[in-house]
């Protein structure tokens, strides 16, 4: 029998946790985190509860805080009429973890179970959610929210967690079961219809005017940019995707959010008694409130002082760049996107073809999964890569197990981030240290475009 790359990595993998089991037998038993079939009520009160998949059958799913360095440890049980897996998105953590199905393990089937165990080496904002056939699954509620709390938290009075989703619904609050289609998966992907917060389609919170809140934003949805802004609430930027920034910025204007990425914002409430905050989404300039906040009294006479920056994280700085190994990675199709062909399973289809296949989208003319890397590097080594979007449609590029800077045209780099938002038409290059070893997954996170045949992975050893 011939054994490839990915069925040995997910046979060693196996072997690993059984030897790890072993180990642990007269342990504790881990605490269970199951995915099942739910309700919630994402309509307003006089539309019936909305049939949901949920981690404990809820939308979201539980919130898990943990402290920086501290062992999270889940018995993953798959309750769902699908197999699926949990992929911890943002943590730096052991590739065995990292829940991609023929990469890093096997998709966990209907009635099994995967352990979970891994050590958060940095704090911040990160979540969970599947990744198989996760542009079914998460559109119908799968996903939750993981914090790592830092040794010392900032002075704020609040820390509140805000996971922002859009649902595609039917007429009577069901979600519509048209996944798949070619026109979602070739323009922008499955966008929705219905906006709510933590679940919630009138989110909202009652504050007093000087309370200083920690505001944890996660885009959850499919494929909706947020361009979010705050009335009634002034204060700074300290994190994205989890990494402080080496200051706080004001938050001021449109606040952009792509699928996948998180922004820490500390804020204090400004507004009077008697009158409302609120974050809001534009779509097509239009605000639309998504979380109020109800103020009801003053906590203090004043604002605090600015905050300080958050502690940085343990993640390598980059070596020199110009010594960087280098890649570049070309975005290709979608509708409008004037290409012709790809390949797929070693040979060249026209589009025609592809579309049949149910693939639109091509990294550097390949529309699958490569047998080989985008870019094999060392263990510390520098790694640049070139992402060029060739495409009518914004991208959100997500790489697995690091995380990288955009380095701009003075060569200046930009917060550490693990998703990127490229525009059309755009160019950018991010760069990072390959500091975890083996096999990382690096897509898109359109879930749809993902799907359609955005996925390349990296080798580190």
């Amino acid at each position: 029998m011939t054994v490839s790359r990915r069925n040995f990595l997910v046979g060693a993998g196996a072997l690993s946790l059984a030897a790890t089991m072993s180990a642990r037998g007269r342990a504790a038993s881990p605490a269970i985190l199951s995915a099942r079939q739910g309700t919630a009520q994402i309509a307003p009160a006089d539309y019936a509860a909305t049939p949901i998949w949920g981690y404990e059958g809820r939308t979201p799913g539980p919130l898990l805080r943990i402290r920086q360095g501290a062992r999270l440890t889940r018995r993953f049980v798959n309750e769902l009429p699908q197999a699926s897996t949990i992929h911890w998105h943002g943590i730096r953590i052991d590739n065995a973890m990292d829940g991609v199905p023929d990469l890093t393990q096997k998709a966990t089937p209907p009635n099994g179970q995967f352990l979970y165990d891994f050590t958060a080496p940095d704090a911040g904002t990160y979540w969970y959610h599947p990744h198989n056939r996760t542009w079914e699954q998460m559109a119908r509620g799968l996903y939750g929210a993981l914090i790592v709390e830092e040794p010392e938290a900032p002075r704020v009075d609040r820390d509140e967690v805000l996971l922002i989703d859009d649902w595609r619904l039917t007429q009577d609050a069901r979600i519509a079961d048209n996944f798949g289609m070619i026109t979602d998966w070739a323009h922008g992907g499955r966008l929705g219809n219905w906006i709510t917060v933590n679940g919630q389609s009138a989110f909202a919170l009652s504050v007093k005017r000087y309370e200083r809140l920690r505001l944890r934003l996660v885009n959850t949805a499919n494929a909706r940019i947020f361009s979010l802004g705050l009335e009634g609430l002034a204060g700074w930027i300290v994190a994205l995707d989890g990494q402080p920034v080496a200051a706080p910025t004001l938050a001021g204007g449109r606040l952009i959010l792509a699928p996948a990425q998180r922004m820490d914002l500390i804020v204090d409430v400004t507004s009077a008694p008697g009158s409302k905050a609120q974050l809001v989404s534009f779509d097509r300039n239009r605000p639309l409130s998504i979380a109020a906040f109800d103020i009801a009294d003053t906590v203090r006479n004043e604002r605090l002082p600015a905050p300080v920056p958050l502690p940085p994280n343990p993640v390598p700085a980059l070596g020199p760049l110009d010594k960087a190994r280098r890649a570049t990675l070309r975005m290709e199709g979608g509708a409008m996107g004037g290409m012709r062909g790809a390949m797929i399973d070693g040979r060249m289809m026209g589009m025609r073809a592809l579309v049949d296949t149910g693939k639109v989208w091509a990294f550097n003319g390949l529309a699958d999964m490569p047998d080989t890397p985008l870019i094999a590097a060392s263990a510390g080594e520098t790694i640049r890569i070139k992402m060029i979007n060739d495409t009518a449609w914004p991208h959100a590029m997500h790489l697995h197990g690091h995380h990288f800077r955009k380095i701009g045209p003075d060569k200046t780099p930009d917060p550490l981030r693990d998703t990127i938002l490229m525009d059309r038409n755009e160019t950018a290059e991010i760069a990072f240290v390959a500091d975890n070893p083996s096999d990382w997954l690096l897509h898109c996170h359109m879930l749809e475009h993902s799907a359609g045949g955005m996925m390349t992975w990296l080798k580190v050893s």
